[in-house]
């Protein structure tokens, strides 16, 4: 986890990758409950003019969720706010980009603002978001 004074805008997070499964689907949607059969049932979704199931808008946020607590630490993210650009589809890798765009005293709090997306392996973005973390003060 950085520290607040080691981190510079511009500065970038490490790069989370996942290849997007069918079992991924179902998981989550055993996690969530949330079983729309559009992430699930094959048939179901072809029948509602989609080419096949595809993943949970909030699973991808998750997985960009998870890159960020990963860099700033869990209990760090003090805001978090995503926009869903494109649906995920099964097969697709993804990989998440992180970049600070700013950085603040708010009294005793350091917070770093971040823009931050999910894109597939050719760099079409799935998830948009910003965020502010707390980060703590070296030493």
């Amino acid at each position: 986890m950085p520290c607040f004074e080691d981190v510079e805008v511009g500065d970038t997070a490490p790069v989370l990758s996942h290849v997007l499964t069918r079992a991924d689907l179902v998981e989550y949607a055993g996690a969530s409950g949330d079983f729309n059969p559009m992430h699930t049932d094959e048939v179901a979704a072809q029948e509602a003019g989609m080419r096949g199931v595809f993943g949970h808008g909030m699973l991808s946020a998750g997985l960009l969720a998870t890159a960020l607590t990963n860099w700033a630490g869990i209990g760090r993210v003090v805001r978090y706010r995503v926009r869903f650009v494109k649906q995920a589809w099964p097969g697709e890798q993804f990989e998440t980009e992180i970049r600070v765009t700013g950085k603040r005293n708010d009294g005793a709090r350091n917070l770093v603002d971040i823009e931050c997306n999910l894109a597939n392996a050719d760099g079409e973005v799935k998830v948009a978001g910003d965020a502010t973390v707390e980060l703590p003060a070296r030493g």
